[in-house]
């Protein structure tokens, strides 16, 4: 290699070393796009399509279940476990066991669409983690009265 190939690729490296630290140093001073994710939590979309879990008739305040088996036999996954009993006296059947193995979901929304009384909905939950399945194992009779 000659003299002045030697100067040549000193001069265009240390050019591209000055471009790509003059595009660092700009980016620095442009304002923060993202969110510092522990700290700060971003606003869910409300079409947000979590697992689902039951809801309340906004008028009686109950659980608008009449335990059919509608959504757990138009789970895909099967991952939905409903039963009820009949009580004395009682027209229906009172819901007992409404469980949701989360680690089958798919989140296809077919038991959401196919309750016919609407008393399943998808949740706003997205920040899930944990370290076992069992805990992605949900009773969600009990997740409604937590949520009162």
């Amino acid at each position: 290699m000659s003299k002045k190939g030697y100067f040549t690729e000193l001069y265009v490296g240390g050019k591209s070393l000055l471009v790509g630290l003059g595009v660092t140093f700009k980016a620095c001073l442009q304002p923060i796009v993202t969110v510092q994710y522990p700290r700060e939590k971003l606003d869910i979309t409300p079409n947000y399509r979590g697992h689902i879990e039951l809801r309340r008739d906004p008028e009686s305040g109950e659980c608008p279940c009449i335990v059919c088996g509608m959504c757990a036999r138009a789970c895909p996954s099967g991952c939905i476990t409903v039963e009820g009993e009949k009580k004395e006296g009682e027209k229906g059947k009172t819901l007992t066991v409404f469980a949701l193995d989360f680690t089958r979901c798919s989140l296809c929304g077919t038991c959401v669409e196919t309750c016919p009384k609407g008393a399943i909905d998808f949740s706003q939950d997205y920040n899930i983690a944990g370290f076992t399945r069992e805990e992605f194992h949900y009773d969600l009779i009990r997740r409604l009265e937590e949520r009162g």
